[in-house]
């Protein structure tokens, strides 16, 4: 085997690993909701490099919260869990009523929008601070358009800056 195919074999996802960590995450989201008694069916998939577990046809509560808080906070206590399981860090996603598939294609727009204005005046534009998940969408849009952008400030209120060519 060539150093190139190694570093490939190497860099390619664990696939039954990433499974156990939806396999436990779901577990542990359900257990949540029974105490919470909501009402919820999970499904868990793989997408590229992480596992990710979603909470369809919830009935009752608000599991996102305002602006989504609420689902940080839950991914971040799934997150500990399958860690405490695994002693691996997980990159799990959590989404709730397909809370982060439309706030996706929101902020793909808005980012696609903002390089079109930065591009027009030349001049950099400051986003609102936003999660890390939101600042990824913002950076691939602002990229797809040929321009780029970095993070600026502190976590909780680190935000993009839209940079201009």
């Amino acid at each position: 085997m060539t150093e190139t195919e190694q570093e490939t074999v190497q860099a390619a996802p664990d696939l039954a690993a990433l499974e156990q960590e939806g396999e436990i995450a779901a577990d542990y989201i359900e257990g949540l909701l029974d105490i919470a008694d909501i009402d919820g069916d999970i499904d868990m998939d793989v997408e590229g490099d992480r596992a990710v577990v979603s909470v369809v046809d919830v009935k009752g509560g608000d599991l996102v919260g305002p602006n989504g808080e609420t689902l940080e906070a839950l991914q971040e206590l799934t997150r500990l869990a399958v860690h405490r399981q695994t002693g691996e860090r997980s990159r799990l996603m959590l989404d709730v009523g397909g809370f982060r598939e439309k706030r996706r294609a929101e902020l793909s727009k808005l980012g696609a929008k903002i390089a079109e204005d930065v591009k027009r005046s030349g001049e950099p534009k400051p986003l609102q601070p936003m999660t890390p998940f939101e600042r990824k969408i913002v950076h691939d849009a602002v990229a797809a358009a040929g321009l780029r952008s970095e993070s600026e400030g502190e976590e909780p209120r680190r935000y993009v800056v839209v940079l201009p060519a």
